[in-house]
Formats: structure tokens, sequence, C-alpha cells
């Protein structure tokens, strides 16, 4: 297997406020001149391009986005056209090449490197944090939350997977796509995960205080 080059060109899609992580799935609503001629360059080669994420406020681009691979494409009326893309693997944008007829990047790949002791035990402290998380939100709000069935178990995968879904926290996000050690990324998403325990654990105990209260 010939083995990817270290360096390469690649075709960049600015989003603001939105950080794609490795195996997430993210449709997509073509419909701007410049990436209507993106999609038809991609879609002639090896249909990959990089997710870059936008500062809301500013619309600086950052510097690491993630390489997504297109793997539905269906055509629509306007020249507009409806994607489904997968996240593959993480980049670093070392200098815009051009940024007519659309945004082209020269950009190296990004690796975790590789661990230094075995983090079964960071895995399942994260894993058992998350359970808390949602049967707190559960009792909360009086709904029924189940963790999915699908929920990775190699180290990498799963820190990528809860990165993913974090919600409203964009520079979290960024934050973690662009860390290279997966024990960090995991222990900093065990620390937000714990804190979201703690806060979730002392609203239910007042629910339930005032719930004492009205009985």
């Amino acid at each position: 297997m010939t083995k990817p080059l270290a360096v390469r060109e690649l075709p960049l899609f600015l989003l603001s406020g939105v950080v794609l992580f490795p195996r997430e799935v993210l449709p997509l609503h073509i419909f701007e001149y410049r990436y209507r001629i993106m999609l038809k360059t991609v879609l002639e080669t090896d249909q990959r391009f990089g997710v870059i994420n936008c500062d809301p406020e500013t619309g600086e681009p950052s510097t690491v986005g993630c390489c997504t691979e297109i793997l539905q494409h269906h055509p629509m009326e306007g020249d507009r056209s409806a994607i489904v893309t997968r996240g593959q693997k993480r980049f670093r944008v070392l200098n815009r090449v051009r940024d007519t007829p659309f945004c082209v990047g020269m950009v190296s790949w990004l690796e975790d490197a590789a661990p230094t002791g075995d983090l079964t035990e960071l895995v399942q402290s994260v894993h058992g944090a998350l359970g808390d998380v949602v049967k707190l939100s559960a009792k909360l709000s009086g709904k029924s939350f189940r963790l999915p069935e699908d929920i990775p178990s190699d180290p990498e995968e799963i820190s990528f997977w809860l990165a993913s879904r974090l919600d409203n926290a964009t520079a979290a996000q960024q934050h973690l796509l662009e860390i290279t050690d997966t024990a960090d990324r995991l222990q900093q998403e065990y620390t937000l995960l714990d804190q979201a325990r703690r806060q979730l654990a002392a609203r239910t105990v007042l629910k339930d205080l005032e719930q004492g209260t009205k009985n």
C-alpha cells in the first residue's frame, strides 16, 4: 500500500463554528459558487477536501482542520448539491496556496504520538463519567437517555467521538482537535465531564429538596 505524502495541497472548506473530527459524518449543502467549483474538482480527483473551523466573530480560519471524504453526492437544481462526508485525518495548514476560485492550502498531516502507557483505566474513567452525566441529565429532565451501543473502545477513537459531541463548545472542540497526545485529550475530556457531573448532581439534589418541600 502506498504511504500518503506527509505534505500535500488540499482544497479547503471554511465553516463558521464547525469542528470536524476523524470518523464523524458531516452533511453539507453546496450552493456558493466557489464551493460548487471546488466540489466539481474534488469529485474528479480523490473526493477529499479539508474542513476548517472559522471564528464566528472575526472570520479567522483555524490552522488545524480535518480532511473529509465524500460518501454521497446528490445533485440539485440550480447547480447546487447535497453531499455526505466522513472525517478522515487531521492536518495543519502550512500556508494558503491560493484563494480563487476556491481556497487551497499546503497541509501536513497530524497524528497522535504513540501512548507511553496503558490508557485502559483512563478510558474507563471517562466512560464512567459520561454514564453518570447521561443518568443525571435524564433524572433532571424526566426523559429517558441511554448511552449509544457503538461507543468506540479504542482510546484515540473515543477521544474524538467525545470531542465531537460537546455542545456549544466550539473553542474547546478546536483545542481538542489540535492536541496530539491521546492521554492528554482524554484527561481534558474527563475534567469537562467531571465538572458537568458535579453541576448536574448539585442540581439534582436541589430538585429533590424542592420536591420534598412540596410534598
